[in-house]
């Protein structure tokens, strides 16, 4: 049995579909339960390393492990995915963010999957709140991609051009996912509140909303979406993502027929 008396299930291979008109039967919030129970979102962290602030989201805690509520976690997820789908119906741009490596693959996944922009290496200060200069690094980053072409590449030195491959590389990491999104994005999907604070904070200055992953160690307080979860098992977050992008996607297709 799983938390709350739900039964664990083998995950099926079409999973739930978060919508914004869905008023959610019976069966379909027990079937997406399944799965949470199944990928381990009801995973917290060890009740010592708590935060007060996640209380209300919390069900029990068993063997010094908190148990996250369920429920709760469905409840916040179809609010989010009801926003998140909401803006994709009015085409705005939506800005994945997961740099910790079990999200690494699947935030870009995501954002690939939605047609929406993603960092997922290292968030750099100012992506935000200083796009002037990330606009001048993807500029470098484009000379960098073409400089075969430029008159001075035939009398580069081997090492200047290791330097310059190095460069190139290093900002195709932290600027491939943003680099086309031409300004601030209309809201910001990340993972892991705690590990994502800077990025949720800028989002913050510049009124940007957020919809958060948050485990039981992080304070959802200041977060508009939160979701609560495990944030750092695979499973945990690609399920989570799988509805929102499911949701961003539904979004666009009402868009595309209206």
């Amino acid at each position: 049995m799983g938390i709350g008396g739900v039964e664990s299930v083998e995950v099926p291979k079409n999973r739930f579909s978060c919508r914004k008109e869905s008023h959610l039967h019976t069966y379909m919030i027990n079937d997406l339960i399944n799965q949470m129970v199944e990928a381990g979102v009801h995973l917290g962290h060890q009740t010592r390393k708590w935060h007060p602030s996640m209380k209300k989201y919390l069900l029990k805690d068993k063997a010094g492990i908190h148990i996250v509520n369920l429920e709760e976690t469905e409840k916040c997820l179809d609010k989010a995915c009801s926003f998140l789908a909401d803006l994709a119906r009015r085409n705005k741009k939506i800005l994945f963010v997961g740099c910790k490596r079990q999200a690494q693959e699947a935030v870009r996944e995501a954002a690939e999957a939605t047609g929406q922009y993603y960092v997922n290496h290292r968030w750099l200060g100012g992506m935000l709140t200083n796009m002037s200069t990330i606009r001048k690094s993807i500029e470098r980053l484009s000379y960098l991609e073409g400089i075969e072409k430029t008159p001075e590449f035939k009398s580069m030195s081997k090492k200047e051009l290791a330097a310059l491959d190095r460069e190139r590389q290093k900002l195709e990491r932290n600027l491939q996912g943003i680099r086309n999104m031409g300004g601030a994005p209309d809201a910001m999907v990340a993972i892991g509140a705690d590990h994502e604070d800077i990025a949720i904070r800028e989002a913050h200055r510049l009124n940007i909303p957020v919809c958060v992953l948050v485990d039981t160690n992080a304070d959802p307080k200041d977060i508009d979406f939160p979701i609560p979860g495990n944030d750092d098992a695979v499973r945990s977050i690609r399920l989570i993502l799988d509805c929102i992008v499911k949701a961003i996607n539904e979004g666009k297709g009402a868009a595309a027929n209206a």
